[in-house]
């Protein structure tokens, strides 16, 4: 017997903007898919704020609002978001990004006519308050060499199978991983045999200001490196020749917020070839002279 709700929505909010919560929240009652809820969790926003939720969750009465009176971070509201969901898959989504009304109902046929994936993406448009400024592509078919440069999965246009998070598997929620949650969670999943994959549309509207990217702060970036060695370690990746990803996003913080800002609008994609292969080149000089470079 098919289930009541096909696909429940997680999205975790914190001190949210109206206007941006708003347009994410429409952008999914227009699916064109009508079987699904969406569990919105307040993660400890102010009063002010949270009364924009409870107003978003007013929209449709296919959201189920919850608010946690403290803050805890994305990766602790995810999980007790996968703790109500109750829909056959589970579709992720940001406070302030957009999707195609077809997003869910491509993303649930691939799955149905291909049981050998546990997941399935896509690509994305970028865009900002002034409106779409580029894109991004994902592989196809990642594999763990994937990981290297980024996160081979836009975390937020993704749909899970349910199954996924049947046998204890979650977000982890520490400070090592707060906003690496999703890099953390595809790398162990990879590496315990699950497979993923991207239809290669831009089934999803990404916001991404183009100066956000250069000014992640150096706690974040080194908590990602950190990350990416034990993750490349484990997916038995981690070798000289790819010590200079592990250091990628250290690395990349160490260069003008101005000159990132204009490498990403030149690329349109979210990152720059030339810029990159610069930082890795540097870092692999030192790894090959055997500097040592870990922490």
């Amino acid at each position: 017997m098919e289930k009541t709700v096909k696909v429940s929505v997680i999205i975790g909010v914190y001190n949210p903007k109206k206007d941006k919560l708003f347009q994410a929240i429409q952008s999914i009652i227009h699916q064109t898919v009508k079987s699904w809820e969406m569990i919105l969790y307040d993660d400890g926003s102010c009063i002010e704020c949270g009364e924009i939720v409870k107003q978003a969750s007013e929209l449709d009465p296919r959201i189920i609002w919850v608010r946690n009176e403290e803050n805890k971070g994305l990766a602790y509201a995810l999980n007790r978001c996968l703790k109500l969901a109750s829909g056959e898959y589970i579709a992720r989504m940001d406070d302030d990004d957009s999707c195609s009304p077809q997003r869910f109902e491509k993303q649930i046929d691939f799955l149905n006519r291909h049981p050998e994936y546990s997941w399935v993406g896509s690509n994305a448009q970028l865009f900002d308050d002034n409106g779409v400024w580029g894109e991004t592509t994902v592989p196809e078919r990642p594999d763990r060499t994937d990981f290297l440069r980024f996160s081979p999965y836009i975390h937020p246009s993704v749909m899970f199978r349910r199954e996924v998070f049947s046998h204890g598997h979650g977000y982890i929620s520490s400070k090592i991983t707060k906003r690496c949650e999703d890099y953390e969670l595809f790398m162990r999943l990879h590496m315990q045999g699950y497979r993923g994959y991207n239809i290669q549309e831009n089934l999803f509207q990404y916001r991404e200001d183009q100066g956000a990217y250069a000014k992640r702060k150096f706690q974040y970036r080194y908590n990602e490196m950190k990350i990416r060695y034990r993750g490349f370690k484990r997916l038995g990746i981690l070798r000289t020749k790819t010590l200079p990803y592990v250091f990628r996003p250290v690395v990349g913080g160490l260069v003008p917020v101005g000159l990132v800002s204009y490498m990403l609008r030149r690329n349109q994609n979210g990152n720059s070839g030339r810029y990159e292969n610069r930082q890795i080149s540097e870092v692999q000089k030192a790894a090959e002279k055997g500097e040592d470079l870990l922490p």
